[in-house]
């Protein structure tokens, strides 16, 4: 039944994307990344790797596990319902928001005192996922790709806090190992890429009777059947009425 409605990328491209985010953490656990090394170390050339490497890698269990769920989800939706530009907004989100991390001057947002930080874990890429997905809805104003938008919003929109440093709503010690600025870059590449692939792929469909002097002889006499078959429904109706003959009329039609 789902052979010719779910597209084997839409299972194929997450699956793998969990199994080299499992493997990099695998390879974590036996020491082969210690310290920063594959980290995303911002102005630090040796941090450049990091780029590419740092959505792999995971400072725990919960990380990994918090990262797993949405990347399975958002990316199936990514490649299901935008299978033209997939290919194009995950890698280009992938390399664009590590890019803007590593480009970011690592200040503490309350002393402003310079902070040599490691960015490791695939949160930047959830980001890009979710907003690439509301705002394409949004831009391309389709009632299916709309109706992703609003499942996104649904089960991810508390992610809008994560762009803002924890520092701002809490009394804390010592600064905060969650980076909001992979989040906020993440947001900002998501919601561009969005924009600049608007008229790229499904698009709204326009019905011929939705065209300016649109006239059809079937249409026209079934309305005049409907007429002699039904006068009552032409005396003083309410509106609400009236909505029902139309609906019942567009039913014919499409038969």
């Amino acid at each position: 039944m789902f052979k010719n409605v779910i597209s084997k990328r839409a299972i194929i491209y997450p699956l793998l994307m969990l199994s080299a985010m499992w493997f990099g953490y695998f390879l974590q656990m036996h020491g082969f990344f210690g310290s920063c090394f594959g980290a995303i170390i911002p102005l630090v050339p040796e941090g450049l790797l990091g780029i590419i490497t740092s959505p792999l890698l995971h400072g725990n269990m919960d990380h990994i596990i918090g990262n797993s769920i949405p990347i399975a989800v958002l990316m199936f939706l990514l490649y299901q319902f935008y299978p033209l530009v997939a290919n194009k907004v995950f890698f280009t989100g992938w390399i664009a928001t590590g890019l803007l991390v590593w480009l970011l001057p690592p200040i503490d947002i309350m002393t402003g005192e310079y902070m040599y930080t490691c960015t490791i874990g695939a949160s930047g890429v959830v980001y890009v996922l979710a907003f690439f997905l509301f705002f394409s809805g949004v831009f391309k104003w389709n009632m299916k790709l709309l109706t992703i938008s609003l499942l996104v919003v649904l089960y991810y929109g508390s992610l809008v806090w994560g762009m803002l440093p924890e520092e701002l709503f809490y009394n804390m010690q010592e600064p905060s190992k969650i980076s909001w600025q992979a989040h906020l870059s993440g947001a900002l590449v998501g919601s561009i890429i969005a924009f600049l692939f608007k008229n790229v792929g499904e698009k709204k469909k326009k019905y011929i009777w939705e065209f300016p002097n649109y006239y059809s002889e079937k249409d026209d006499k079934l309305w005049q059947e409907y007429k002699e078959n039904h006068p009552e429904d032409f005396l003083e109706l309410p509106y609400k009425r009236r909505d029902d003959i139309w609906d019942h009329l567009d039913e014919l039609r499409k038969k």
